[in-house]
């Protein structure tokens, strides 16, 4: 880190007030090699501005953008702070020089070469010398890419569970930081070999989803409406279901746990009939007994004559509740699970 940094300072540049601006201002080419490096100039008010805009104009001139998604980077960044990054990677530098670049519009081993100005403004060239961007970004994607080897080698029994699948979503996280890196590696020193996209790992992810079952015990449900409504959800994300199991064995490790309880509720001068409902769901690993996911509400529902009727209006408004709410807060649940130390 400490040798990368300095490379993305502004180097000493030259300044002229005289209105004669250096070749370098029409063509960088003129002052560098173009076999050994790329160049782009910008300009702007101030100095800061035109280095930032050579910057960004060297950036541009890769067709590629530096910053990536902003759920995959603020995921990798937590994944930094937490550790994970260092458990996971042979190179301890790696996740804190992908976490700072990630908000930057420069790249790791480009400079500010010259500044110059004139009575419109100032200019600046920024330089990437190739073969040293290419040592470094090489050593950058490989160490990435033995961080995901490292991921995604597992046992198949391990494989199909959370955990599993937490670590090839994070594979995919890993892989989509390097999409940039890859693609200008791919201008300027040749492809990537062996690299594969994000969304490679994710197909594997969902596989692992598909093979991952998921027991759902409901007490006190009303012909079976509440257990219906959760079996969709998880359908939908791929897990598999099945009622009243034990997660006792391999095969339901996982279990949903589910309570409903159901109360008439009176208010003075009302004549309506009213029915309170109180859903409480736990997501909990058999092998351990954790909840790993709460989800607990309660609705009011009340209809002008009839007892059975606000029964059935509180259900009805649970099942929505949990085909909104619950889909939402497991799929979140899932893409945010980082794998654990």
């Amino acid at each position: 880190m400490a040798c990368l940094l300095p490379l993305i300072l502004p180097g000493c540049g030259t300044t002229n007030s005289s209105g004669n601006l250096p070749d370098w201002v029409r063509d960088p080419y003129t002052r560098y090699n173009r076999q050994a490096y790329v160049a782009a100039v910008g300009n702007g008010s101030s100095r800061e501005t035109a280095e930032k805009n050579a910057f960004g104009s060297l950036v541009s001139g890769f067709n590629m953008r530096i910053q990536v998604d902003e759920r995959v980077s603020t995921l990798y960044q937590q994944a930094v702070r937490n550790g994970i990054i260092a458990y996971w990677s042979e190179n301890s530098a790696v996740g804190s020089m992908i976490s700072i670049q990630a908000g930057l519009d420069s790249l790791l081993g480009a400079e500010i070469g010259d500044v110059c100005n004139d009575n419109s403004g100032y200019y600046a060239v920024a330089v990437m010398n190739k073969a040293n961007a290419i040592r470094i970004y090489s050593d950058l994607v490989g160490s990435n890419q033995t961080m995901i080897s490292n991921l995604v080698d597992m046992p198949l029994a391990e494989k199909n569970t959370l955990e599993g699948y937490s670590r090839y979503q994070f594979a995919a996280t890993v892989a989509d930081m390097m999409v940039p890196y890859v693609n200008l590696l791919s201008v300027i020193g040749g492809p990537v070999q062996g690299f594969k996209r994000g969304d490679d790992y994710r197909l594997e992810a969902l596989g692992i989803i598909k093979a991952i079952p998921v027991a759902i015990r409901v007490q006190n449900d009303r012909s079976n409406r509440i257990e219906g409504a959760f079996a969709k959800v998880l359908s939908d994300l791929g897990f598999q279901s099945s009622v009243n199991s034990s997660p006792a064995s391999p095969a339901t490790r996982y279990a949903l746990d589910t309570n409903i309880v159901t109360s008439v509720v009176e208010f003075p001068n009302d004549v309506r009939k009213w029915t309170r409902i109180e859903v409480s769901a736990n997501l909990v690993d058999g092998s351990t007994g954790a909840v790993l996911l709460p989800f607990n509400f309660y609705n009011r529902e009340g209809h002008p004559a009839s007892q059975s009727e606000a029964d059935n209006r509180a259900y009805m408004a649970a099942e929505q509740r949990i085909n909104e709410g619950y889909a939402k807060l497991l799929s979140d649940y899932l893409n945010q699970l980082l794998p654990k130390r």
